[in-house]
């Protein structure tokens, strides 16, 4: 059986300021002081903070510190950061801490703020920025259970999160083995590589329709792929947001065609994401916010290639120093294909690409696991807090 309450009568609500940031004495001392932006998605028990501040100054700004325990919530920018506090600390005015009675386990509050980070921002005011008031974070309703139920809840919840933690890391650190990978081959490139440029190894170099030829009221609900900075923008291909034009405007815009094994470069924005273009993909064209790369295979491979825009220091050096554009950075197809480095043997390539697939095989499956987790996780939250 549940009891619903406002958090403002199960917790007492409780928030902080900043000390004078003009004044050294009331900093570097070995108080902690936390802002909302030390508090990531992945933050649960917090220990310490980036900044410390002085007895002094928490005299002179009258600083009410809080106790070992208390759920942290921040209430702008941005609203509904949640960690718990593993120690007495202070905060400036970014928060709305709760600080639990017997009623509710603070780590059952923990997760119920967790999974409710959409509607804490929804009931946010504010004409600058949003901010949720104490009395909002006041009358936020909860369905309590009895203890026991809280506490096999958090437990549940507790392991499963571990598992998607483990996971994030597992990927991490198979990305982290193919940079090593690849700057142990490619970093200290010998002297006997020719240096090329981009335009040597391709066959076809091209971005995508300008101007009046593709515009956005053409894009319909199905039919020929359009390809955009988020097909690319993760540094691998994903469908992310697919756009598609119909058949007969494909009929004009054929030329820009992407085929299996093409590169594409994100040229617009965020620059200089890569990926590949998997085997299995469509018919599609790619937009202007993108170069398309066609390689000369029989000099440089698709996955080396892509890999180069990633991770090969002398390119990446280029692409930030010839990065251009008013409004925001930009490349265009010159600079592109301008781009100088030394390639090794096609030979070497293919030593790396059999090493990136096999990591990239390990990634698929944990990926697989990592969304199961998650959907078990989403599902296990909505079951505890509707």
């Amino acid at each position: 059986m549940s009891i619903r309450y406002k958090l403002g009568e199960i917790c007492e609500i409780v928030s902080g300021s900043t000390p004078k940031t003009g004044i050294p004495e009331y900093w570097d001392g070995d108080i902690k002081w936390i802002t909302p932006a030390e508090i990531s998605d992945d933050s649960y028990i917090i220990e310490d903070s980036v900044r410390h501040i002085t007895e002094l100054g928490v005299q002179k700004t009258g600083l009410t510190p809080f106790p070992k325990g208390t759920v942290i919530l921040s209430s702008r920018a941005p609203i509904g950061k949640v960690a718990i506090a593993g120690c007495e600390m202070y905060c400036n005015q970014g928060f709305k801490n709760l600080i639990c009675s017997e009623a509710i386990d603070n780590r059952y509050l923990y997760w119920f703020l967790k999974g409710n980070t959409k509607y804490l921002n929804s009931i946010g005011r504010g004409a600058t920025f949003k901010e949720i008031s104490k009395q909002i974070v006041s009358g936020i309703e909860i369905n309590v259970p009895d203890m026991e139920i809280q506490n096999d809840a958090v437990e549940v919840l507790e392991k499963v999160s571990g598992i998607i933690r483990h996971r994030k890391m597992e990927l991490k650190t198979l990305d982290a083995l193919i940079k090593a990978r690849f700057a142990e081959m490619f970093a200290n490139t010998g002297a006997s590589w020719p240096l090329v440029t981009i335009g040597d190894i391709c066959t076809d170099t091209r971005t995508g329709p300008f101007g009046s030829a593709l515009h956005h009221d053409e894009f319909v609900d199905d039919g020929i792929f359009v390809l955009g900075i988020d097909n690319a923008v993760e540094n691998k291909f994903s469908y992310n947001r697919m756009r598609y034009i119909t058949e007969e405007k494909y009929q004009q815009l054929k030329r820009y065609t992407v085929h299996p094994g093409d590169v594409i470069i994100t040229i617009m924005g965020t620059i200089g994401r890569s990926a590949v273009i998997p085997e299995d993909m469509p018919l599609a064209i790619n937009t202007k916010h993108l170069a398309c790369l066609t390689p000369e295979y029989s000099k440089v491979g698709s996955v080396f290639l892509c890999s180069a825009f990633q991770m090969q220091p002398e390119i990446q050096r280029q692409l930030t120093g010839n990065a251009k554009g008013a409004i925001m950075d930009g490349l265009n197809l010159g600079i592109i294909k301008a781009l100088k480095f030394q390639l090794p043997p096609i030979q070497v390539q293919k030593e790396f690409e059999a090493f990136f697939q096999q990591a990239d095989k390990s990634k698929i499956a944990v990926q697989k696991a990592l969304n199961e987790a998650q959907l078990l996780f989403d599902s296990l939250m909505q079951q505890y807090f509707g």
